[in-house]
């Protein structure tokens, strides 16, 4: 498939490895930085998703996300992005990345809106009372994320694991894109709300780290069979 990602917002709050760990399927082992895990939430805007050979549908093809995810490696020590939950406006595309990826989608009230260079983002899960708010400027100079460093280790990530509860089956989804080009943000609203919607408990405090990027265009792959849990 081809799609573009565009207006990132990536949120990240330390987390102890252990505590991680035990949400995790087998076959997967949480990826740490200097000794911590890192959680995250990330609001973003998805534009002309569509498979390689169509064209994009206006539609269908541009909708909202919002994701809370960690970031794991496998038993060959491939690293990658593990998804607690992903929110869509469109129901279309939870029915589709559902059966197609077996990743957690759940369909939401979503808005999106630039006053100036301020961008809000606000989300509901369809069937709960809470909406979530995300409202941030971007400043600085926009650069390259730095192999080994923290920045790089929490946005350049080019593999999804995918479990399946039915046949213990653990697959992996690789996407190509270039390299983000990332911005320090001012965070004016947060909300951590989608870790209790989760079943995590939220923490108690601001994000520990928060970069921006305008956006990146993507091709992603099938989904592969890479481990099968042990009986």
């Amino acid at each position: 498939m081809l799609q573009s990602w565009r207006d990132l917002l990536f949120l990240h709050w330390r987390f102890d490895r252990g505590l991680v760990q035990a949400f995790l399927p087998e076959g997967l082992s949480i990826d740490t930085f200097d000794g911590d895990a890192y959680v995250g939430i990330v609001p973003f805007s998805m534009r002309n998703v569509r498979p390689a050979y169509l064209p994009p549908v206006p539609y269908l093809s541009n909708f909202l996300e919002l994701n809370l995810r960690t970031y794991v490696y496998d038993r060959r020590g491939v690293p990658g992005v593990w998804f607690y939950s992903l929110d869509a406006d469109r129901a279309f595309a939870v029915a589709i990345a559902r059966s197609l990826f077996g990743l957690p989608y759940h369909r939401a009230a979503m808005r999106a809106s630039d006053h100036g260079p301020v961008r809000t983002f606000t989300s509901r899960r369809i069937g709960t009372d809470r909406e979530l708010a995300y409202t941030y400027r971007r400043y600085g100079e926009p650069r390259m994320a730095q192999p080994g460093t923290l920045d790089y280790f929490l946005v350049e990530r080019y593999v999804l694991f995918s479990y399946s509860c039915r046949s213990r089956i653990l697959r992996e989804g690789r996407v190509h894109h270039a390299p983000y080009i990332v911005q320090d943000v001012d965070l004016l609203e947060s909300d951590a709300g989608l870790f209790d919607l989760d079943g995590l408990r939220a923490p108690n405090r601001p994000p520990d780290h928060a970069l921006a990027s305008s956006g990146v265009d993507v091709e992603i792959f099938g989904l592969e069979a890479v481990d099968r849990a042990s009986s």
